[in-house]
């Protein structure tokens, strides 16, 4: 029985399928099917982090690491990423169209393009430094995305120290709301957290830590809740 394919051979073969002339953007119009979810959640997080690089100026090595925690490149597989990388940096494509693309291909506010607005806010933040460029250019891909305000104000809570992570924000909830009914939602939320629900969404399983991070995240919004309750 022949090997499955990794990731990222999975992405050489993606990139390898366009045609003469075609930017990267255009790679979403070929991974259509399930299987190929991954990919296209993979590729797009390199897209739009190459295209977010320009809302501050510079890309860190802070950025490059935490695109590397998050995915795990193996050994030898470098190359592939930087492709893309510097595939989305050149295209004259905007940011907007990438996103319009990825939106279309997993359908405006499914629960994947939450899972990939926090991929966008791990690297945005890895530097240290949360640029009115970054959080400009982060609102727009939400709103391109279908996700509601309250979906990006407690993503951002959970990523940017200035932002204080209310825990209402985080369960995107309204403060005040009934106890019962915060229980509830956050035991939801949790369950749509799990890492097998997110490999089900199309997430690869490198980048299974976003789904760990969204769980620390929540237990502790619901423990704050609680405990002020108390």
């Amino acid at each position: 029985m022949d090997k499955p394919l990794s990731l990222w051979s999975r992405i050489s073969q993606a990139l390898a399928a366009l045609t003469r002339g075609e930017g990267l953007s255009a790679v979403f119009d070929h991974l259509r099917t399930p299987p190929e979810r991954s990919v296209a959640f993979t590729i797009a997080v390199i897209a739009l982090g190459a295209k977010m690089a320009k809302a501050d100026g510079r890309v860190t090595r802070d950025e490059v690491a935490a695109f590397r925690r998050v995915f795990q490149i193996p050994p030898g597989e470098e190359a592939n990423a930087a492709r893309v990388f510097d595939m989305a940096r050149t295209d004259v494509a905007g940011f907007d169209a990438y996103a319009r693309k990825i939106a279309a291909m997993f359908g405006p506010g499914a629960p994947v393009l939450k899972d990939l607005l926090e991929g966008l806010f791990a690297i945005a933040v890895a530097d240290g430094d949360y640029h009115e460029g970054e959080d400009a250019f982060l609102q727009e891909v939400a709103r391109i995305f279908g996700l509601e305000e309250c979906c990006f104000r407690a993503i951002r809570a959970s990523f940017v120290p200035e932002a204080a992570p209310d825990p209402w924000a985080v369960l995107e909830l309204p403060p005040g709301t009934p106890l019962d009914e915060v229980r509830a939602v956050w035991r939801n939320r949790v369950r749509e957290a799990h890492p097998d629900r997110a490999i089900a969404r199309g997430l690869p399983p490198e980048a299974v830590r976003l789904a760990e991070a969204r769980l620390i995240a929540l237990n502790r919004a619901w423990d704050e809740i609680r405990d002020r309750a108390a």
